[in-house]
């Protein structure tokens, strides 16, 4: 008898491998939700501009509303992955550059230009959702 099953041949649950691995997949599946959510608000604001006057204190019809208005567009695009990467595995190691990128580069400038307080709530964001991403990232790479 396997150290999985017991006589009845029923599974006793964390010890059956397959068991073990949908739970894994779930987990993995919850991190790239949340990072889909984490950057839904600024997506939003390509069908509703005027989130960008509210979020980021930006006058319409300006050039920085323009772009970003365009910006939006792109965390558009970071949704759909990360949602796209939560459904299908295959596309996870992409997810994990595109959001690496995103997420990586506006810290990195951020800290460069200064840590501005305007922007730190952004930089939250950022940062609660860098260990989603390393366990999506870190999953997305293995083998088998």
């Amino acid at each position: 008898m396997s150290a999985s099953k017991h006589e009845g041949g029923d599974h006793l649950g964390p010890l059956d491998g397959d068991q073990d691995r949908g739970d894994r997949h779930m987990i993995y599946q919850i991190c790239w939700a949340i990072l889909g959510l984490i950057h839904l608000m600024p997506a939003l604001a390509l069908f509703q501009p005027q989130l960008l006057t509210r979020m980021y204190g930006i006058e319409a019809g300006t050039d920085a509303f323009t772009l970003m208005h365009h910006r939006a567009a792109l965390f558009l695009v970071v949704v759909i992955i990360a949602v796209w990467a939560a459904l299908r595995p295959e596309v996870r190691p992409l997810a994990t550059v595109a959001l690496g990128l995103s997420m990586g580069s506006f810290l990195i400038l951020w800290w460069i230009a200064g840590a501005s307080p305007a922007l730190r709530t952004i930089a939250l964001a950022d940062l609660i959702g860098l260990p989603f991403l390393l366990v999506a990232g870190w999953q997305a790479f293995q083998k088998g």
